[in-house]
């Protein structure tokens, strides 16, 4: 298994904290770097959000060998032509390293602040299938593209330059919802990233996912599959009881992995068990680089062994 980290941009992410953290998520031998693709924070008050795509370009150019992108980028925030450009472009200024994350967008707050138009939930869904419909074609075809749909039109329209890897950059898609993103993620996604889910949830949800990429004659092995989880991690037993801060431990695993570097090593297998391909930590302290280092020590070397 490999581990990442993932940092909520809208809790104070800058120039400062994403050059430290970049480097340290290379130096250290971790898997790869997400962030959000957030404005402001869910609830007041709100610190600084650097901007995605200029923080990836940074990245890509930046960086050597660590893989990176957004968990995940609503398509409510810019039109999908202008996503598959610049993702494209991000993709091949990196060597191939971005992975492509798209959903179609919750945070209210943020949508009414900056006059997005967040859309009730079953429009939602369906501008996002469209926004995916149109990604995908731009990155997969050398003749121009038609489109005509509700929310989006394309006549003639062209991607150039082609993107160097075939078929563009991976498409990640989150969630669990079986009406409708199970399906698009069948359809349309070359990674599916769950999130913060309990072991028993995972199992019954990868059988539904399998059933469904069978069912659409698609090789369950070709879906990569990822989950973000939450991380309370103590160098030994006395700071793990601090962190803990009176909850019990089996409450926060059913959101993430808890425990001293034995017993997170121990859950982390669980999920491997169930073809987890990658962990992403997420990681809500982007300062505290000396437990970032703590787990490149303690804990990677033993899913690496």
């Amino acid at each position: 298994m490999e581990l990442a980290l993932q940092v909520e941009a809208q809790s104070g992410l800058n120039w400062p904290r994403w050059k430290r953290l970049a480097q340290a998520v290379e130096d250290l031998g971790f898997a790869a770097l997400y962030r959000s693709d957030h404005l402001i924070n869910m609830q007041p008050p709100d610190e600084d959000a650097l901007e995605l795509w200029t923080s990836l370009t940074w990245l890509a150019a930046e960086t050597k060998r660590i893989e990176f992108g957004p968990l995940v980028s609503p398509v409510s925030f810019r039109h999908p032509v202008l996503t598959a450009h610049m993702a494209a472009a991000v993709d091949d200024l990196s060597g191939g390293r971005l992975r492509l994350g798209l959903g179609a967008g919750w945070a209210e707050r943020e949508h009414r602040a900056y006059g997005f138009d967040l859309l009730p939930l079953a429009q939602r869904f369906d501008r996002f299938e469209e926004g995916l419909e149109v990604i995908t074609r731009l990155f997969n075809s050398r003749e121009p593209v038609d489109f005509a749909g509700q929310y989006y039109h394309l006549e003639q329209a062209v991607l150039r330059p082609l993107p160097q890897r075939p078929g563009g950059p991976a498409v990640v898609i989150g969630g669990r919802g079986s009406r409708r993103t199970l399906g698009l993620v069948v359809k349309y996604a070359q990674e599916w990233n769950t999130f913060r889910i309990p072991v028993e949830t995972l199992a019954e949800l990868k059988a539904r996912m399998d059933e469904r990429l069978a069912a659409a004659g698609r090789d369950p092995a070709s879906l990569r599959r990822t989950m973000m989880v939450n991380l309370v991690y103590g160098r030994d037993q006395a700071e793990l009881n601090r962190k803990l801060e009176g909850h019990s431990v089996e409450q926060l695993r059913e959101k993430g992995v808890v425990g001293t570097a034995n017993e997170i090593v121990d859950q982390l297998g669980a999920y491997a068990g169930l073809g987890v391909q990658r962990v992403m930590l997420q990681w809500f302290d982007m300062d505290d680089l000396a437990l970032l280092e703590a787990v490149a020590t303690h804990i990677l070397p033993q899913l690496k062994s």
